[in-house]
């Protein structure tokens, strides 16, 4: 299953839980933010209807991998390589400023294309090298003498290590079962195919946007 959100106005939150090999979608919910309690209670709703769910495919929220965990941990969560790709080379930029950027950069670019257990061993490895070779100007800190307090001076480059570190265990269970999409890319286009349908009809209201959506979502079941 790929389960993401996407915003149409700054209020209204479209959160789709989508069969990925029949390409159905199971529910959908119209909110303000991707929120814990409505992310559990979508998931025990799905369960008590009888829908076994082998996998989740998303983005890590920590809202949505909560309320997995808390819903069924025999779940299989995997992480979207896409958005982690996505969001490190946002932090790091195009053109890193430093060697450690740099390397870490190229190290990323390389995770959408591992498609077997050797590749992955390779690239893990690759990561702890780097992870060691820099480890000293990771760890460098500056102070404030204002505050009185330290912090670490290069917090972009740590900030995509230790998102990269923390999605590690969820980032390749797609290796182990073909049938698990590595990405959230499929809903991607999804969504985008049905935003470009509502900017047709530029001016809708929030109610009749719903609308346009909810038949928009049935249609495309059928």
């Amino acid at each position: 299953m790929l389960i993401d959100g996407t915003y149409f106005t700054r209020n209204l939150c479209l959160i789709l839980y989508r069969d990925n090999t029949i390409k159905y979608t199971q529910l959908y919910r119209f909110s303000d933010g991707e929120w814990y309690e409505e992310l559990k209670e979508d998931l025990q709703n799905l369960l008590s209807m009888g829908l076994h769910i082998e996998s989740i495919t998303c983005d890590g929220h920590h809202a949505l991998l909560k309320a997995i965990r808390k819903t069924d941990p025999s779940i299989v969560t995997q992480r979207c390589l896409v958005h982690i790709q996505r969001m490190c080379r946002i932090w790091l930029t195009m053109r890193p400023q430093s060697q450690a950027g740099s390397e870490l950069r190229i190290i990323i670019g390389k995770l959408h294309r591992i498609i077997n257990q050797n590749q992955k061993e390779y690239w893990i490895v690759e990561l702890i090298k780097w992870h060691e070779k820099h480890l000293e100007y990771l760890n460098e800190k500056s102070y404030n003498s204002l505050t009185g307090r330290y912090w670490y001076k290069h917090k972009m480059v740590r900030r995509c290590f230790t998102v990269i570190k923390r999605a590690l265990p969820n980032m390749f269970h797609y290796l182990e079962n073909p049938a698990i999409p590595k990405s959230t890319n499929g809903l991607e286009s999804f969504f985008g195919h049905l935003k470009n349908h509502i900017t047709v009809h530029r001016g809708l209201s929030k109610l009749h946007r719903k609308s346009f959506i909810k038949w928009y979502l049935y249609f495309k079941n059928q």
